[in-house]
């Protein structure tokens, strides 16, 4: 009984080490910040993830990530993150939804006194989004969404950005 116990043991930790997973992308999106006065600022999105840990539908592991958002009149904020993320992976479909929770630095700039930092602040970020594979090492990141906070921030803004883009997942 002993050793039938160990074997499942032992298959369960095997199934738990996933084959790894890295992807690069790139997206582009629009934040708003729901402060008066300020337009919607969009731009680039740039990251690698890398999963490492997981069962047969579920993989684990990091995902760092800079954003560059302007509204093009000198209003800006720059990003860096870092976090744990999580993604869903069902073999019969093409699908798979992720989530992720990032801290990182953040330094905006939209002045007109809604909201101005000086030097680099601490961000938060929860992000959730959906990975559509296109072709066997290449997805269609059809959304993603990000709800941060950058609490130091004179009027405490949550920036929300919805972004879309391309996912090359290295062999």
């Amino acid at each position: 009984m002993e050793r039938f116990g160990l074997l499942i043991l032992f298959l369960a930790l095997g199934t738990f080490a996933a084959h790894a997973q890295t992807g690069v992308y790139a997206e582009y999106g629009a934040s708003w910040y729901g402060i008066p006065n300020l337009s919607v600022q969009s731009g680039p999105t740039f990251g690698l993830y890398y999963q490492h840990w997981g069962v047969p539908f579920v993989r684990a592991g990091l995902d760092a990530r800079a954003s560059f958002m302007g509204s093009g009149s000198g209003k800006t904020e720059d990003t860096g993150l870092i976090g744990p993320r999580v993604q869903i992976k069902p073999h019969i479909l093409p699908l798979m939804p992720y989530g992720e929770a990032l801290i990182g630095v953040s330094h905006v700039d939209v002045g007109e006194g809604f909201a101005r930092t000086q030097g680099n602040e601490f961000e938060w970020a929860l992000n959730a989004g959906i990975d559509f594979t296109i072709l066997p090492h290449i997805d269609w990141r059809v959304v993603d969404y990000t709800y941060g906070g950058i609490p130091k921030n004179p009027v405490n803004s949550n920036p929300n950005t919805v972004s879309t883009g391309l996912v090359v997942r290295l062999p």
